[in-house]
């Protein structure tokens, strides 16, 4: 018994030993920290969870902690914009993988070259909601930005098929070009058209000058970053989509039908001066016609289009190399009869990227393009096919009867008003106009883009821990277009001259003339870079750039046009054909280069203190010598004031980071070789055809940015709010020289004036992702001041007359500018007391217009600033969901504060002519008292041809651009990962003032815009 208690005791000392041991032992822990697609996560905060006992992960996400004894065994691991993972450990390994919080804060953010915490990020920098944008089923990229980011205003041009995009961040800061930049995977340019939505992976904007400096004398007028999707670690992943759309016409005018017309063109002739009140107007006597109509010309016009779009692609890898292979295929008939504004576009892309060693990686990212559209005139620009279809008289039938003699089965349309032949001519009581289903029909303008886009690159990490890399990329954009317009002759032959060259042709394009080129653009950039990132102390972090830049551009462009061919069938389209007198063709050549150097450099102590700067010089060949460097310094610091003490006890703040920068950013933006004197040779003599200007330098841009950023809830709301003054100096305009001193020759570019933009921008994010029903709240609003400061010494105002507008100190760029519309007027006194000095004819229901000067007469001294095109306020709100396998979304976007000439208003509302007219002309002035608002229906003046704020219409709307319902299938059992089955909506309705068909529309002065279209999208998406 003795001896096994002996035994018994030795096992209890032996087993109280190894306990107490291990008690008082250190444990040391080893991993690895991967993100959701198995890549590695460097600079993760790992430890000991509630010690202060903490390491962070290296750049290949691996880590190395030893535990305290007597502490919690287990390890938390913190990364901003990652959902914080606690597990216990008995020491040994332990992986983790970690899941993007619920802000989805992007925390990793591709800047200026390189990539930074967004944290550490002071500048004013936005990311996209990756998720939003794919819900917007759109051809252009760069119209998924719309309502997406404060402080970004973007609109479509026209609502046709393959029209451009406009996008401003923060205003208009030129006189001249305020495109912003694109990089996409490093390579800069102008146009992402080209862009295949399905292929984006990330958007950053890039607004400040700060954030923005790095990239120089391109990034006056902002950056957007975009990088494309890679291939991921793992088997082949396949994913398929399909959608097809139907498009209509929507917000068109109610015009007025034939009884309407006549009555108000029979009210206009009795009102005019020297017809007889008790005679017929011939305009009651049509009314027994036999031949009249009673056409719905926009019914005629617009037609339901169609969409379709197919992507599909496939990207896998091995820990070596990774791969992602995309191709697509868009098509749009747009919404005018007969197909003849479409557009189809092709790409294929490939991402390749390879680990050839631990430290050396090479890639590519690679796509090709073919684009072709079938050009329709969209913005009332001749021959202007919207435009006339609200001109044109309801009386007037489409199609001529087969027994009138000028019928032809080619040329069956109508055309001047009851044309009875040469000899007889027309009814001219009815304006003519042209006939918007012929126009249509004999279109033909084909425009076609082959473009390569893309990069080639190397990167080296010289150290083992990678902190040191060397990057040198090549970039190529060259694009091939061919554009060729047949012009066929059509219309009514009206002409009686003796000598006409062209007779029995129609009125229209008359003769028959073709015009095709031909260019190419070519674009080369090599970009090197030294990238130094490093974690000292595990406090003090640092991120050095140095980088040297050189961009080829070269382009040329052929081209040829002949008149009067024999035959216009397709066959004999070609330039052989055309008669040999009028012969045309042009040649054309140039290139410019541009060489910089950079570098930026990002300390940040303890992840509370942020410092930034950088400098950029740029030289380009567009400046003479003397000129041909621009430098572009910037700065900014930030505050992480929730990483304090005296905050970490307030739970409920998660992220409170104040930020302040300035920096400078470069235009050279004005053709090439500007700074030299252009002269043309001819018989021998020297002609002068531009003078140059030697001083011509860099234009600046001059920005300073004040930020705050909040997150509560643990990153659940999160806040920004920044206010900014940017102002761009030296602007490059032109001056013209006296004509009695020089002679008629071109403008001169120099540097004068100052533009300066300033406002508030404001987001507000909200994500719940915690339950069943998940839902995310995205909401911006941004506004914004534009002022001319000052111009040239010799320049004090600069007037457009085309879209009656004038740029001068102290209003917006391309202000509206005319007399100001003030009522009608409705008793002969009236138009004496105000009319004092000069009537001019005016009488009751005639415009009346304020007499700024008070001289008693109104003239072109009376004119004033009467608009401004350029939004006060521009906003957005997107809303997505999720329950079990339903989701939903919608946007919502807007601008006030902006103003449109609607030109198309004063033509067929105002206009002596006897056009066709909206209804609300039914209401015009009939008698004093009738109304304040709309004059007299007459053939007279009435002051209705005057340029006048009665045009100047508030554009601002509110529209629904997006929405959309989805159910994803569970389908693993036969092999599919997922199908999901989605259904849209888009522009279903707009809450606007505006009398035009499109308040989105993005010409100063609106002459019939191609309307944005309302769709229905039914689509499927399958992941293999």
């Amino acid at each position: 018994m003795k001896k096994n208690r002996r035994i018994y005791a030795l096992l209890v000392f032996l087993f109280l030993a190894a306990t107490g041991f291990t008690s008082y032992a250190q444990t040391k822990v080893t991993g690895k920290v991967t993100d959701e697609s198995n890549q590695p996560v460097p600079g993760v905060v790992v430890m000991q969870t509630n010690t202060q006992n903490k390491t962070s992960t290296n750049g290949d996400g691996v880590y190395s902690l030893t535990l305290q004894a007597g502490a919690t065994q287990s390890l938390t691991f913190n990364y901003i914009g990652y959902t914080s993972v606690t597990l216990g450990t008995n020491g040994g390994s332990l992986n983790v993988s970690l899941k993007p919080s619920s802000q989805s804060l992007n925390d990793v953010v591709v800047v200026g070259y390189t990539s930074q915490k967004k944290a550490s990020i002071t500048g004013s920098v936005a990311t996209v909601n990756m998720a939003d944008l794919q819900k917007t089923r759109i051809v252009d990229v760069a119209q998924a930005l719309q309502g997406q980011v404060a402080g970004v205003f973007v609109a479509a041009n026209t609502g046709a098929p393959g029209d451009g995009i406009k996008l401003r961040i923060r205003g208009e800061g030129t006189l001249g070009n305020n495109d912003v930049l694109y990089v996409i995977d490093g390579v800069p340019t102008r146009d992402i058209s080209f862009l295949n939505q399905s292929d984006v992976k990330s958007m950053t904007v890039l607004k400040d000058a700060a954030a923005g400096a790095i990239y120089g004398s391109r990034a006056a007028n902002g950056v957007v970053i975009i990088t494309t999707v890679n291939g991921k670690k793992g088997k082949a992943n396949i994913n398929i989509e399909y959608f097809a759309g139907f498009h209509q016409a929507t917000n068109l005018p109610e015009m007025l039908n034939a009884d309407q017309y006549l009555t108000v063109k029979d009210r206009a002739w009795h009102n005019t001066l020297g017809n007889a009140a008790n005679a017929v107007s011939p305009y009651q006597a049509a009314r027994s016609r036999t031949d009249l109509a009673d056409t719905d010309w926009l019914n005629e016009l617009f037609d339901t289009g169609k969409s379709k779009n197919l992507q599909a692609s496939v990207n896998g890898g091995s820990d070596d190399v990774q791969y992602l292979i995309s191709t697509g295929y868009y098509k749009q008939d747009g919404i005018v009869v007969q197909d003849h504004d479409g557009y189809e576009r092709f790409n294929f892309r490939s991402n390749v990227n390879a680990n050839v060693t631990d430290r050396f990686k090479v890639g590519t990212n690679l796509q090709i393009s073919f684009a072709k559209q079938d050009k329709l005139s969209s913005s009332g620009d001749v021959p202007g096919v919207i435009r006339h279809a609200l001109l044109r008289p309801p009386v007037l039938g489409v199609y001529k009867n087969v027994t009138d003699p000028t019928y032809s089965a080619s040329n069956p349309y109508t055309d001047l008003p009851f044309y009875t032949g040469n000899n007889n001519g027309w009814d001219k009581n009815f304006e003519f106009s042209s006939n918007p289903i012929a126009i249509v029909n004999f279109t033909n303008d084909k425009r076609k883009t082959f473009q390569t886009f893309g990069n080639i690159y190397a990167e080296y990490a010289f150290l083992s821990d990678k902190s040191l890399t060397f990057r040198s990329s090549v970039g190529v954009d060259i694009s091939f277009s061919h554009n060729k317009n047949f012009a066929q002759n059509f219309g009514d032959d009206n002409d009686n001259n003796p000598d006409e060259l062209y007779p029995g042709k129609g009125r229209n394009n008359k003769p028959n003339n073709l015009d095709e080129n031909r260019g190419e653009v070519m674009n080369f950039t090599f970009t090197n870079t030294l990238n130094y990132q490093k974690t000292f102390a595990e406090k003090h972090n640092v991120n050095f750039l140095l980088g040297a830049e050189n961009i080829s551009s070269k382009s040329s462009a052929i081209g040829g046009s002949r008149q009067d061919f024999d035959k216009s069938t397709s066959g004999f389209q070609y330039l052989d054909y055309g008669s040999l007198t009028n012969i045309y063709n042009s040649g054309s050549a140039s290139q410019f280069n541009l060489v910089s150097f950079f570098g930026s450099g990002t300390y940040n102590f303890d992840n509370k203190y942020f410092a930034t700067a950088t400098l950029r010089a740029d030289g380009s060949s567009r400046f003479g010598p003397s000129n041909k460097w621009g430098y572009f310094p910037s700065a900014s610091a930030g505050w992480m004031v929730s990483n304090e003490d005296f905050l970490k006890d307030v739970s409920w703040i998660s992220e409170l980071k104040l930020r302040g920068s300035w920096g400078q950013a470069g235009n050279q933006e004005i053709p090439n070789n500007t700074y030299q004197t252009l002269v043309s040779e001819s018989g021998g003599i020297v002609n002068v055809v531009r003078y140059g200007n030697p001083d011509v330098k860099w234009e600046t841009t001059t920005q300073t940015n004040f930020g705050i950023d909040l997150g509560i809830l643990k990153n659940k709301l999160s806040f920004t709010a920044d206010y900014f003054v940017k102002k761009t100096s030296d602007i490059l305009l032109t001056v013209g020289l006296p004509a009695v001193s020089v002679g008629v020759i071109d403008r001169t570019y120099v540097n004068a004036g100052e533009v300066s933009n300033k406002g508030f921008e404001f987001g507000l994010n909200f994500q719940n992702r915690d339950r069943e029903f998940k839902y995310g709240i995205n909401a911006n609003i941004a506004t914004l001041t534009n002022r001319v400061n000052k111009l040239q010494e010799f320049v004090k105002n600069i007037n457009d007359d085309q879209t009656h507008t004038r740029t001068e100190a102290g209003s917006p760029i391309n202000s509206y500018y005319g007399l100001v519309f003030d009522g009608i007027y409705q008793t002969p006194a009236e138009v004496n007391s105000h009319l004092f000095s000069n009537a001019n004819g005016a009488l009751p229901g005639d415009i009346k217009f304020k007499d700024l000067n008070g001289d008693g007469q109104i003239n072109a001294d009376d004119r004033t600033i009467i608009g401004n095109p350029i939004p006060k306020l521009t906003y957005g709100f997107a809303f997505s969901s999720s329950y079990k396998k339903f989701d939903f979304s919608f946007l919502v976007q807007g601008v006030q504060g902006v103003d449109r000439y609607n030109d198309l208003k004063q033509i067929i509302n105002f206009d002596s002519r006897p056009f066709n007219s909206m209804t609300s002309v039914l209401d015009s002035w009939n008698g004093p008292g009738t109304s304040n608002t709309l004059p007299r229906l007459t053939f007279n003046n009435n002051g209705g041809g005057q340029v006048s704020s009665v045009f100047v219409e508030d554009a601002s709307y509110l529209r629904l651009k997006n929405i959309e319902v989805g159910y994803t299938f569970d389908v693993k059992k036969i092999g599919v990962k997922n199908v999901r089955l989605y259904a849209s909506g888009q522009n279903l309705f707009t809450i606007t003032d505006y009398t035009g068909l499109d308040p989105e529309s993005t010409s100063l002065i609106d002459k019939g815009t191609y309307p944005q279209s309302k769709a229905f999208i039914v689509g499927l998406k399958i992941n293999l």
